[in-house]
């Protein structure tokens, strides 16, 4: 009796000793995710040229148990999810040769990436980026939502990315800031390449509404380049100027208030 209580405690050790503990356990299955980018794309093109490749190429992987997707416009997402005990890196090396027998199947300028290696817990870490009262720039102005978003975006999120264990960086909030140009009316303008091409899909956001703007054709001539190929210069546009672009998650929390 006296040998078998001892047996166990010695167990008993072994195994806290190899326990991870902490705080919330995740307890996220083994998966890959697979985000491919589709500008222009309607939610219906995604599903049928984008995501229905994708998964169908998948069918049969060693230890799959399911497949999930997600279909926006112009995202579409795939995510393979193993059965529990397999290596993490090894279902990877199997999602990534199918996804190059896949790529031939998708349409021309697809971008096809498998996700990062983390989890739905993997947000570890969260700050914000403030001016301190009375700051200025060079020109004398004060700081605004757009001019936070760039250092985010330019300064501080490029030096983050060199800390070994960072898997990903995500911005949430600010200002985007954009250079929208506006092709002129003109003979030998870049409007007549614009149309041709069938360019011009993208989404319009006003509050918390966003419209889908989208063309019926793809493109077959890069509408940055004029008759011979040349390129467009800019005083070939009407006008090009600065645009601020409110990030869909510009009103949330600041992360300091997040559970």
């Amino acid at each position: 009796m006296l040998l078998a209580v001892l047996l166990m405690a010695g167990v008993g050790i072994a195994s806290y000793q190899k326990l991870p503990i902490d705080a919330v356990p995740d307890i996220t299955n083994v998966q890959v995710q697979i985000n491919s980018a589709a500008a222009g794309f309607s939610p219906l093109e995604t599903e049928q040229r984008i995501t229905f490749p994708i998964e169908t190429a998948m069918a049969g992987l060693p230890g799959l148990q399911q497949t999930r997707s997600l279909s926006r416009s112009g995202l579409s997402q795939v995510t393979v999810i193993f059965k529990d005990g397999t290596d993490l890196f090894f279902a990877r090396q199997l999602v990534n040769e199918r996804l190059q027998v896949a790529r031939e199947q998708l349409p021309v300028g697809i971008e096809t990436a498998m996700g990062p290696i983390s989890t739905g817990l993997g947000e570890i870490f969260l700050w914000t980026v403030e001016a301190e009262e009375g700051a200025r720039k060079d020109d004398g102005t004060p700081y605004t939502p757009t001019d936070l978003r760039v250092i985010q975006d330019w300064i501080i999120k490029p030096q983050l990315r060199n800390v070994p264990g960072v898997a990903e960086i995500n911005t949430i909030g600010g200002f985007a800031k954009e250079y929208q140009i506006a092709p002129t009316q003109a003979p030998g303008g870049l409007q007549p390449d614009l149309e041709r091409s069938g360019h011009g899909a993208g989404t319009q956001q006003r509050q918390r509404r966003r419209r889908l703007h989208r063309a019926q054709r793809r493109a077959i001539v890069d509408p940055r380049a004029g008759a011979g190929g040349v390129p467009r210069r800019h005083r070939q546009y009407r006008h090009h100027h600065v645009r601020r672009h409110a990030d869909p998650c510009a009103q949330c929390r600041p992360s300091r208030d997040r559970p």
